[in-house]
This record gives structure tokens, sequence and C-alpha cells, in this order.
């Protein structure tokens, strides 16, 4: 589908997505860190590439027929330099594959909605670009009061519900649906231990990013844009990255309005 007709179905709901053909999971095998720590599964990118196009063949069958099952990420733990340790998930490598081919899919249709302040994970965008479009604003625009904000916990406790929906708006293909809820209740192993997830996006997956990101655009992208276009009262900009963002103001008293709502 090409960018044009994205463009013109901005407001449409695709119902018939999940047409993965074994080239693009080829091509997302290939796109994997290859010395990248094995998941639950034990098996190595160097494994995998051993035997590819029959793995593969298997792959693509058991997710068009519906009987691929996604694993729970293993978990680990890295150090912060605070010397506490943070908790980081690895996927299994099938669910990698998948994962990374779903991303390209649904990156064709998002990139067209979501807006241009957001800069977190999406293909062609950076920290430093975000660094450089909060310059240009803070240099150019009639700022006065800023608020640097972050979500705590965001990526751990994002609801599970509300993700779902929020994709609904725009993909309405029951299977490929059910393929981002396996991965949401796919759980956490560790120490062969299996907690269920009820909350959050999984830890280390490939797809975590641009789910947050699908998430964040409903729940703050398009609020804040609308509110500062009809109800804010002088300059307000927004930079976001990832759940990290900044504002903005002219006027005091609507840095105070917005950290009230």
């Amino acid at each position: 589908m090409c960018d044009k007709q994205l463009k013109e179905r901005k407001q449409e709901q695709f119902t018939a997505l999940l047409h993965l053909k074994i080239d693009s999971l080829r091509d997302s095998f290939y796109a994997l860190k290859r010395q990248a720590a094995p998941g639950v599964d034990g098996v190595t990118w160097k494994e995998y590439e051993n035997g590819l196009e029959g793995r593969l063949a298997d792959l693509h069958s058991r997710v068009h027929r519906g009987a691929y099952r996604a694993q729970p990420s293993r978990r680990v733990y890295i150090p912060k330099a605070d010397g506490r340790r943070r908790p980081l998930g690895i996927a299994a490598l099938e669910d990698k594959i998948v994962q990374q081919a779903v991303v390209t899919l649904l990156n064709q249709i998002y990139e067209e909605d979501f807006l241009g302040f957001s800069y977190g994970f999406r293909p062609g965008r950076s920290p430093q670009q975000a660094l450089d479009a909060l310059s240009v604003a803070l240099t150019r625009r009639r700022v006065n009061f800023v608020l640097d904000c972050d979500i705590r916990g965001f990526f751990d406790n994002l609801a599970q519900e509300w993700l779902v929906r929020f994709i609904q708006h725009r993909v309405a293909d029951p299977r490929l649906l059910r393929l981002i809820q396996k991965w949401l209740k796919a759980g956490v192993s560790e120490g062969g231990q299996w907690s269920e997830a009820t909350l959050g996006v999984p830890p280390g997956a490939v797809a975590s990013p641009l789910l947050a990101n699908i998430y964040l655009h409903y729940a703050f992208d398009l609020w804040v844009e609308a509110w500062r276009k009809k109800w804010a009262a002088g300059d307000v900009i927004v930079v976001r990255y990832a759940d990290d963002f900044v504002l903005g103001f002219e006027h005091r008293a609507e840095a105070e309005r917005f950290r009230e709502q």
C-alpha cells in the first residue's frame, strides 16, 4: 500500500492486514541483532539461520493458521549507574521475527497518523532530532515557563484494554488483533516461574515501543494538540520522546492549568 493511499485513508480501519509473506519474515529475521541473548526458547540467531527457509515456512504456516503461540519474555536484570538493577525482558526468537514483521507493516499506517512533536522510536527520528526541535521551539517561540515531565513506570503499567481499543481505531483485522493480544498476555519467565501480564507491554519486545507510541498518541498527543489549539492562551510548545515530554508556555497561568489537568 503506497503512502498516498494511506494518507487518503487516515480515518479508515484496515480489515485485511495480516498477509505476511515468507519474504517479510526473512527480512525481519535479518533485521534482528545477531549477537542478542536468547529468550526462553534458548535459540540464538545463528542457530535459527541453520535451516532458515524450512523454519520460516513453518512459522509462516503457524501464523496464518492461528497456531502460532507467543512465548513469555525471559526476565534478566542489568545494572544501573546508581547501583540498582533494571529489569529487562528478552523475547523468544520467533516472537521477535513476527513482531518485527508486524511493526514494519503497522509503521506504514501509524507514520501517517503520529504527530510531528512525537520523536521516540519512530523510523528516521532520533533523540538528537527531539533535542533540536526543542531548542528551536524554545528560542523562536514565546516560551517563558517550561514543564519537563515523564510518566513513571509507563511501559510497565499502561492499560492493555485501552491499548487494544486504541489500535482498533485503525486496525480491524481480527487475526492481527489476536496476535497483539497474544504478545500482551504472554507474561514473563523468571527463574523458571511464569507470571501473568495484566498491565503494560512486554519488556524488551520488538513491538513494545510502537505499541507504547500508539497508546500515547491517543492518550496524550491528540489531547494536548487539541488543548493547545482550542483552549490554551498564548504559545504552547510540545516535544515528546517516548514517555518523556517537555512543554513550554508563554503564560504561567497556562502552565499551572496544564499541571492541574
